[in-house]
């Protein structure tokens, strides 16, 4: 905690953090205390908070939900996505309908091809692995290990959805977005699957 006090935090400061979040008025509030009045710090703290929070509630039911759909202006591409949540409330709340409106459009234009790391056929990644440590023989094993990380995080970033920087919003990923709207709605949320249509692909 900062130390700083209570009365420099404004409503508005709070309500702004808010819209650009979802996060909680409450949430808010502590974020900013916390980073002193800063908002990029309030923001990761928020988002720190959020993952933690999502954490917690992965292994809740979730056997309601909704399926989004994106269709292209000129009617050749377009998407369909699942995505659960504990209750019929929550489904049909703004901030889910949000959610996945922008799931279904950064799936249209970023094209994953899974929702989740664990969706990547282990011999796919296998494969990957070896064509990347072979891009790094040589070097040192410290300096290689550190190579293939960043290497093996940008193969997942170009293929698995969770790990993709969202298309509106490149400082977040889909992921984190998603850690947001569980902590902003209270409950687990999950992408299930989803999938893409293209007219000559």
């Amino acid at each position: 905690m900062s130390g700083r006090p209570p009365a420099e935090i404004s409503a508005e400061s709070v309500r702004t953090l808010r819209e650009t979040t979802g996060a909680g008025l409450m949430d808010c509030k502590k974020a900013l205390l916390e980073a002193a009045g800063d908002a990029d710090r309030a923001v990761d703290l928020l988002r720190r908070w959020g993952r933690a929070s999502a954490d917690r509630k992965s292994g809740r039911a979730t056997k309601e939900g909704r399926i989004g759909c994106y269709i292209h202006h000129d009617g050749k591409k377009g998407v369909l996505v699942e995505v659960a949540c504990e209750t019929d409330f929550v489904a049909k709340s703004e901030r889910f309908g949000k959610f996945l409106k922008d799931v279904s459009l950064h799936i249209a234009a970023a094209r994953p091809q899974y929702t989740n790391r664990d969706e990547v056929p282990p011999d796919l990644l296998a494969k990957e692995r070896d064509i990347q440590r072979e891009a790094v023989a040589g070097k040192p094993s410290d300096v290689a290990e550190r190579i293939l990380d960043g290497r093996m995080k940008k193969f997942f970033a170009e293929t698995v959805l969770l790990d993709q920087p969202f298309v509106k919003d490149e400082t977040k990923t889909i992921g984190e977005i998603l850690a947001e709207t569980i902590a902003a709605l209270g409950e687990n949320v999950v992408v299930r699957r989803f999938a893409h249509f293209e007219i000559g692909r």
